[in-house]
This record gives C-alpha cells, structure tokens and sequence, in this order.
C-alpha cells in the first residue's frame, strides 16, 4: 500500500473514533456528569473546554475565533508537510506521525466549526440534542472541544513539611482529554523519542 493511503487511513481512523465518542457523550451525558470505567483511576468525565487546552481562553469572542482559524491554518500546513515528507519517500513511521497530529488537530477543528451549529446546549442537568429545533449552542467558529476522558492516576496529600501545598489534597494528572487530544500527544511524543535522527537530517 502506497504512504499516502496509509496517511489517509490514519487520519480517518483516529477522526472517524475521536468524533464518535465526541458526539456519543455529547447526546448521552449532561455537563459535568463522571462515569467510573476503571475502578477510581479512569473516568469518563464530560466537560467542554472553550479554548487552548486545560480550558485556557483567549481574549472572548474574538479570540476564539483567532484560535479555530489558527488551528485550521496549521492544520493546512501540517497537511501539505506530510505531502512533502511522502514525496521526499521519507519513512512511513514518520509519515504516520505526522497524520496522528493532524488528524487530533482536525477532529478539534470539528468541535469548535460544527459543534456549535448542530448540537444545543449541554448543561448540568440537560443532555444536548443533534440538530435541536431550538438550534444551535454558538455561531460558526464558535464551537467548544467535548472532552472526556479523566485519569486522576495518584490521589494524596502533601506532608506538612511539604514547602506552600502543605497539608492540602493533590491529584496526579488532572487534564481532561479526548480521543484528538490523545492522537496529538502520542504523535508529538513519538516524533520526539524515535525520530529526532531522521528531523535531524
């Protein structure tokens, strides 16, 4: 199979899972609801994040909006870099490194264009619905990320000695992510540990 089919299948396959789960707890969970999967290590947690990732913004309506554009932009230039790497023969490891970044790119990019206009509000006790006569939540652009998976791995307390938290309760790996998030990070990770040589060159 040719490397360019093989992009293609990636990218397809993580968007096809990310919005899958994306629009299943969107339309079967209301805001804030938690779901044990794995005793008290693994949750699924639906919340909406309004901007960057950890649910930082930028500068309201209009920032928003500069941040759904940049992400489509640099999505566009991350497609047409695995383009060239495809061109150049560069190995397909790389090339499939690359698309998992684009493909948790985009299926963001989803959220924040469409979500907005097809799904109504999602709130603490209402679970939203597709394509709702009232409309939708937000304009174009406008959209907010679903995310919904929690892993709180260690949960303690800080010793007393323990220098400004002391005594207070801590969690190990509080983000809340999805199914892009994830592609994203593995993606960057993998790049960075196994390919640094061939970036390099």
């Amino acid at each position: 199979m040719k490397k360019s089919y093989w992009a293609i299948l990636m990218v397809l396959l993580i968007l096809v899972v990310d919005q899958i789960t994306k629009i299943l707890v969107k339309t079967n969970m209301h805001l804030d609801e938690m779901i044990p999967v794995i005793s008290d290590k693994i949750f699924i947690y639906f919340v909406e994040n309004p901007g960057f990732a950890f649910g930082m913004t930028l500068g309201g309506t209009l920032g928003k909006i500069a941040l759904t554009l940049f992400r489509l932009v640099a999505s566009v230039f991350i497609g047409i870099y695995i383009h060239r790497l495809i061109k150049r023969d560069a190995p397909l490891d790389v090339i499939l490194g690359m698309s998992a970044i684009l493909a948790g790119a985009a299926g963001n990019i989803i959220d924040c264009t469409l979500y907005g206009l097809i799904f109504n509000e999602s709130t603490y006790g209402t679970v939203a619905e597709f394509m709702s006569a009232d409309g939708g939540y937000a304009p174009f652009l406008q959209g907010r990320v679903v995310d919904m998976i929690y892993c709180p791995i260690l949960r303690g307390t800080f010793p007393e000695w323990f220098p400004i938290w002391s005594g207070e309760p801590f969690t190990f790996f509080k983000p809340i992510f999805n199914i892009a998030d994830s592609a994203i990070t593995v993606g960057v990770f993998y790049l960075l540990i196994f390919q640094h040589k061939f970036f390099k060159d």
